[in-house]
């Protein structure tokens, strides 16, 4: 169960950043220098060794791993404007605002992309997306989020990863909530680029994410990239021969990360953390659904990373409600669509059943 202390006063129950353990924060307390091989290698190159075995441990030689400095949607920026050549044509699937987010990053960097776009509600589905592959022969890449923290949702990648490569087009996945916390081995779905982040289903803090790349695509992208500093391939250049970054990394985070590795693994890996995340979110709706919260999304789209719930009544005040919540411990998360009034509770991070538990007679006794 999570240590309440006087530092630290509340759980966040968020997408990320989320709460991590004491031991995680107490890794940032070193510093370290960016050329020592302390760094560079024991920690820098050792965090990418294991983030290659946890995305396919059927076939790690066939992917490299890429760090890049800043949040999560640094990277899926930086994959976007590696991967996507000139002459390529992307197609981004969107049903939140990750896929929005992709969407604006492939307009400002003058992409040549087409939008599958679905409602907030529903999930994408592999026989529209043939279509839209069919219908464009210029279409080159492929773009899906994962799982849609705008709603909670977990997109179907099994089936649409499956109709990409039927069609052999190069695929990106956004997996920035789902890594580390919902199993996928990226060669059962041929994917090419996937990418996450320090501060989610692994359980470090914010300061930079990671792509993992399938190596036979990844050296087609020399040249590629829009922007400097988020040059996918000029930065593995240097990270693969001494684990250096090409400008100052976030030498702290990456220490607490690689603390928190220890942590996943100690836990019994990604498979007993999905274990632990779908427990959490099996009470959480449970308990929410007695106390008069209807969750927003059916059971069958729902993630085990975040759950939104609509407001039980017109009258319903979120912003009281969470202010007391808070004052109790508990951080939410305000609702982030269109269609309909919702809050969301996160079920990641340092985060057990006992904690759910605790949380659910706070907002029975706040709701009352």
């Amino acid at each position: 169960m999570y240590e309440f202390i006087p530092d630290n006063p509340y759980l966040l129950l968020t997408p990320g950043p989320l709460s991590s353990s004491k031991s995680v924060r107490n890794a940032l307390l070193r510093d370290w220098c960016t050329w020592d091989a302390d760094y560079n290698e024991n920690i820098v190159q050792n965090i990418r060794r294991r983030l290659i075995k946890m995305a396919s441990a059927k076939k790690p030689d066939d992917y490299t791993v890429i760090l890049m400095q800043g949040s999560g949607s640094f990277s899926v920026e930086a994959a976007l404007g590696t991967a996507v050549p000139q002459n390529g044509k992307v197609l981004i699937l969107t049903n939140g605002a990750y896929g929005d987010r992709m969407v604006k990053m492939a307009k400002i960097l003058k992409l040549n992309y087409i939008v599958y776009s679905c409602p907030e509600t529903e999930a994408p589905k592999p026989e529209v997306l043939s279509d839209y592959l069919e219908a464009d022969a210029g279409i080159t890449h492929t773009a899906i989020v994962h799982c849609e923290t705008t709603t909670g949702m977990l997109n179907p990648l099994p089936e649409l990863a499956r109709v990409v490569k039927q069609k052999n087009k190069v695929l990106i996945v956004d997996a920035m909530s789902s890594f580390g916390g919902i199993p996928v081995d990226m060669a059962d779905y041929d994917i090419d680029y996937l990418v996450s982040s320090s501060n989610k289903c692994i359980q470090g803090v914010p300061g930079f994410a990671f792509t993992i790349a399938k190596k036979s695509e990844f050296a087609k992208c020399e040249g590629n990239a829009r922007s400097l500093c988020l040059d996918l391939y000029d930065q593995w250049k240097g990270m693969d021969e001494s684990g250096k970054w090409r400008y100052t990394s976030p030498t702290h985070v990456v220490r607490a990360f690689y603390q928190a590795m220890d942590e996943l693994d100690a836990e019994g890996g990604v498979e007993a953390r999905h274990e632990r995340y779908s427990e959490n979110q099996r009470i959480l709706v449970e308990g929410m659904t007695e106390i008069g919260f209807k969750p927003l999304l059916p059971k069958e789209l729902q993630s085990p990373i975040i759950t939104s719930f609509l407001y039980p009544n017109a009258d319903f005040a979120f912003q009281s409600f969470y202010k007391a919540v808070k004052e109790r411990g508990f951080v939410l998360y305000p609702g982030k669509i269109s269609q309909a009034d919702t809050f969301r509770i996160g079920n990641i991070g340092e985060v057990y059943p006992d904690d759910i538990r605790k949380l659910l007679e706070v907002i029975k006794e706040c709701h009352s």
